[in-house]
């Protein structure tokens, strides 16, 4: 029993972005709320954290936050007040190729399509309605299935969404560059490109680059997260950290509670309360391939062949389609690419404060399967160095995360997922169980408010956003 504590009307376990959304959401209605986060900071997948050298300052898991500033929910809070300063790179992402130059998302639809040659007007019909339209777009997809609100626009969206990025990138573009940037775009999903709405990720974080960009908190993700913390204190609501919960009965007196953590760790802190039924659908949740994250502090910038790299926040390292599509399918079937597909920020370009002066810091990870204990520490920088020949001469130190190091940091991160679970057709909206309400725990005042929820992994808030409306549906009555 968390001790002292007196009741609430909601308790909230774990402090990362989705648990401190669902907090705000219910104190803003003027409910008691209190949070508790067994780690000493708040901040779950947004930390920073000096992970290698004395004046490095390194994002410990999300770095880019496209999904932060569409939000519907986090957009509309006055995290600007409790210091959170956004970040624009002149180009929100680069993807190098083995000719020397590199394959530019711009801010504009327009100029991207300019780089990409004869497959620029088939980018513009791709992209430009969507991107046009995007807050409309966010605003019916970001969150539990349901009716849309703006049918046209999420019908012709959903039309290229459901299928594999690998079928639409072939199918709309045919030279290398268009279908290299699309299928980098695509990885994020960790899903084998070639798997039904893989593409949907790719559409997602290229409208977004145009419509919001790619921003990075100046001074660190931990920045989103403080805000976050900041902004619910002043609504009333309480926080408490180094506060370990494994068990429902530990916590204090209250009406509802909402669980910031994936299926797995409901069973293990709720199991008692669970109907068998539901239970059996927890355990049945599937979780994905894994992160091997890595951190460098650099003695200089990144010495990027095509120079297009150095005006990009972020750089994807993986060169064409075939070899990107290959790198995760060879993950998908429990081995290490000897090519990962690698995903790389480097703030310190367009941010001061992360590094001394003249000095850098990079930020990366690759997939695996989940749980792999494989080092991918030479693969990964043999990749960088591909298209940055000099580069690991410039690493000052790494700090190294396998799978096992980031649930360690995080118990959210089963076996290194950092997404709570898979999310392709059969579990991205009926995550963690096919239910009206995917966030009510079946005859109980439970509420789970993680990223294993709608609309999945990403610092967005709105899992927890939506947890919180079904919870002030119930202190309501």
């Amino acid at each position: 029993m968390v001790t002292g504590s007196g009741s609430y009307d909601a308790v909230v376990v774990g402090a990362g972005p989705n648990g401190l959304s669902a907090a705000i959401a219910v104190a803003e209605r003027g409910y008691s709320v209190l949070v508790l986060e067994g780690e000493e900071t708040v901040g779950g997948g947004g930390r920073s954290a000096a992970l290698t050298l004395p004046g490095f300052l390194h994002d410990v898991c999300s770095a880019v936050h496209p999904m932060a500033v569409s939000s519907p929910f986090l957009s509309g809070l006055p995290l600007g007040d409790y210091g959170l300063e956004w970040i624009q790179p002149p180009a929100p992402l680069a993807h190098p190729l083995d000719d020397g130059t590199a394959v530019v998302l711009e801010r504009s639809v327009e100029a991207t399509a300019k780089g990409l040659g004869t497959d620029g007007g088939s980018y513009r019909r791709l992209f430009g309605p969507i991107a046009a339209h995007w807050h409309k777009l966010v605003a019916d997809t970001v969150g539990p299935f349901r009716l849309p609100r703006h049918p046209l626009v999420t019908g012709r969206f959903a039309w290229n969404a459901l299928r594999s990025a690998a079928a639409l990138a072939s199918n709309r573009f045919r030279g290398e560059r268009a279908r290299a940037l699309f299928a980098g775009m695509a990885a994020h999903s960790m899903l084998p490109l070639e798997r039904r709405v893989s593409a949907a990720f790719g559409l997602v974080l290229g409208a977004s680059g145009h419509a919001v960009g790619w921003p990075m908190p100046r001074g660190g993700a931990q920045r989103i997260s403080d805000a976050l913390a900041s902004h619910l204190v002043s609504l009333g609501g309480r926080i408490k950290t180094g506060v370990s919960v494994s068990s429902i009965e530990e916590l204090p007196e209250s009406r509802v509670a909402l669980l910031d953590v994936t299926p797995r760790q409901v069973v293990e802190i709720a199991g008692s309360r669970l109907s068998r039924s539901y239970r059996r659908k927890l355990e049945g949740y599937r979780y994905g391939p894994a992160a091997f994250k890595m951190d460098w502090a650099l003695s200089g910038p990144i010495p990027w062949r095509a120079r297009e790299c150095e005006r990009a926040g972020t750089v994807h390292v993986g060169a064409t389609l075939p070899e990107i599509a290959h790198a995760e399918r060879e993950v998908w079937l429990g081995r290490h690419p000897e090519r990962p597909f690698v995903l790389l920020s480097q703030p310190s370009l367009f941010d001061q404060s992360r590094a001394p002066q003249g000095q850098h810091t990079a930020w990366a990870y690759c997939h695996v399967p989940n749980g792999s204990d494989f080092d991918m520490t030479d693969r990964i920088e043999a990749q960088v160095e591909r298209f940055a020949p000099g580069f690991k001469e410039l690493v000052l130190a790494r700090s190294v995360r396998p799978p096992g190091a980031m649930e360690e940091y995080n118990p959210n991160y089963v076996g290194g997922d950092i997404n709570g679970g898979v999310q392709d057709l059969g579990q991205l909206f009926s995550r963690p169980t096919r239910m009206f309400s995917p966030y009510t725990v079946p005859s109980t005042n439970l509420f789970i408010c993680s990223s294993s929820t709608p609309p999945g992994g990403g610092v967005h808030g709105m899992c927890g956003y939506f947890a919180a409306k079904a919870a002030l549906r119930r202190l309501s009555r």
